[in-house]
């Protein structure tokens, strides 16, 4: 559906002769963000839709579209979501049952490749190990992107490939709380419910201000582009945000948790 609508608008904007700079200015969106419609790169904005159909006197044809445009989910949704995060220039992240991939040490994402497949080869997770600690160039390199997330306690409490790689993954999560580029705080078991609770979230905002928001399971992904649902994780996230623990209170639990750790795994 998502290539129909962009098709469509090429070939309107095609049959006046606009070159992309001027329909875009017609549609009052920038040259960039036109192109990646027609390319089915991006859903249109709320109200795009209903100034398409009245500079190309459609009748209300795009505005139908969108109707059905905005319901359907992408194909390949991880691919489509890696493309959204290495073009956001902030990420906020809701964890609830293991660190998230930016914050995980090598050991830490080694486990967890190895359980997710037990048929995996060495060399094939160790090619997705190198794969995700990659991505956290974004948070290193010279022009880091702003990166905060919320971990629930369950996320720290699960001792991921033994305590030796637990404790070394907690100790970096204390370095990474309180950055120039960002927070990590703690849910604790004490706050009870709320409204992410059960899954995990991402929230990837772009240079043109769109916020896209992805939520995970067990082995699926569901990548939401609607303005109306993203905002509505948005407020979920804001929420559970005001009522963590704050970095400083985080470092602190985070600290009980890796000294109460054993020195040695048993078995």
């Amino acid at each position: 559906m998502r290539h129909f609508y962009g098709s469509r608008l090429r070939f309107f904007r095609n049959r006046e002769e606009w070159p992309l700079d001027a329909a875009a200015t017609k549609l009052h969106v920038s040259k960039s963000t036109l192109s990646r419609l027609e390319l089915a790169e991006t859903l249109p904005q709320e109200g795009f839709s209903e100034i398409a159909d009245r500079v190309f006197q459609t009748g209300g044809w795009f505005t139908e579209l969108y109707e059905l445009l905005r319901l359907e989910i992408h194909p390949n949704q991880y691919r489509h979501r890696m493309e959204w995060e290495a073009r956001a220039h902030t990420i906020v992240e809701y964890a609830g049952m293991i660190v998230p991939g930016l914050l995980q040490t090598e050991d830490y994402a080694r486990a967890c490749f190895r359980v997710g497949d037990p048929q995996r080869s060495e060399s094939e997770v160790q090619r997705l190990v190198d794969a995700r600690l990659n991505r956290q160039q974004r948070l290193l390199g010279p022009n880091p992107l702003y990166y905060s997330a919320i971990l629930d306690e369950a996320a720290i409490r699960r001792p991921v490939g033994g305590n030796a790689t637990m404790r070394a993954q907690l100790a970096f999560l204390i370095d990474q709380v309180e950055r120039p580029n960002g927070v990590v705080q703690l849910i604790p078991f004490a706050h009870g419910e709320h409204a992410l609770s059960g899954g995990t979230l991402t929230l990837m905002t772009v240079a043109d201000g769109t916020v896209v928001s992805y939520e995970e399971s067990i082995d699926s992904g569901t990548l939401m582009e609607d303005r109306e649902r993203v905002s509505a994780r948005q407020r979920a996230y804001d929420l559970l945000s005001a009522h963590a623990l704050s970095p400083r209170e985080t470092a602190a639990f985070l600290n009980r948790v890796m000294e109460a750790l054993p020195d040695e795994d048993h078995s």
